[in-house]
């Protein structure tokens, strides 16, 4: 699992669902399919994430980084790049 710099991870540790879903939509994910409360977002690239939707909640730090790595965002810069972080 990738490790973030303080600052950037204290920038990013509360982040929501919403914000997720915009992050994907910047770096190139569509929504694939959504199902009851679940959606499938998939990239051109092949890579895909199912996203579970909290609304007004933030994902849990342990459950934010395992969806960072699944989604392949594991530098400062790639959060950066997608404006999670300045």
């Amino acid at each position: 699992m990738a490790t973030y710099s303080p600052a950037v991870w204290d920038q990013v540790k509360s982040c929501t669902d919403s914000e997720l879903i915009k992050a994907l939509k910047r770096d190139g994910f569509a929504l694939y399919a959504r199902r009851n409360n679940v959606a499938l977002y998939v990239h051109k690239d092949g890579r895909q994430i199912t996203i579970h939707p909290h609304p007004g909640k933030s994902y849990g730090p342990s459950l934010l980084k395992a969806l960072f790595a699944d989604i392949g965002w594991v530098t400062d810069a790639d959060l950066r790049r997608v404006r999670l972080a300045k």
